[in-house]
């Protein structure tokens, strides 16, 4: 379900895109009422699936602790929660930097001999990597320790890119380890 949500959403974005560009073709009129119905038909099917999800997450015990623990960190909300939960079961189980590799997040070293080159993230489950940016961009301005954490990479003159990536990389860590734990988040926690 979660896999089809993006297949959803990706087909939203590229009408969306489509619409843009009529309107700067200025044939925006003839497709209007086209447009219009298949962004509502899209809108009600994302509207239906997500709220599939939530019940599939609602009635499974294990599931729901899960999103309950993940959702209470400042910054994972429901859509997080639940690529989390579906593009990484093993969340929980594993040590913080495995989680991170798993989400793509980990830095990759392309070292040789003595040159170091530049470290990358690479690699690990693309559609998480891409939802938990969203998620660092909000955590970064509403969890209190984030913020903290990206002000002070920010400060220190890391561009924005790599403090979005250090934020989800350690959102991340923090997901996994709430849920191994099983509590709540709470800023002595991290």
């Amino acid at each position: 379900m979660v896999s089809k949500r993006g297949q959803l959403l990706e087909t939203r974005k590229r009408l969306l895109a489509q619409i843009k560009a009529h309107r700067k073709l200025g044939t925006a009129e003839i497709f209007a009422d086209t447009d219009a119905e298949l962004k509502a038909l899209l809108d009600r099917l994302l509207t239906a699936l997500e709220f599939q999800i939530e019940s599939a997450i609602a009635t499974n015990e294990d599931l729901h602790e899960a999103a309950e623990i993940l959702r209470s960190v400042p910054g994972i909300g429901p859509v997080a929660s639940s690529m989390l939960i579906a593009e990484m079961p093993e969340l929980g189980q594993l040590p913080g930097g495995q989680a991170a590799a798993l989400a793509g997040l980990a830095p990759i070293a392309h070292d040789s001999g003595a040159m170091q080159g530049k470290r990358t993230i690479a690699g690990g489950r693309r559609l998480l990597r891409h939802v938990m940016f969203q998620a660092a961009l909000v955590a970064s301005h509403h969890n209190p320790v984030l913020k903290t954490f990206a002000e002070r990479l920010r400060s220190a003159g890391k561009p924005h890119k790599v403090i979005i990536t250090a934020v989800a990389r350690k959102l991340v860590a923090i997901a996994n380890a709430l849920v191994k734990a099983r509590q709540k988040w709470s800023p002595q926690f991290t």
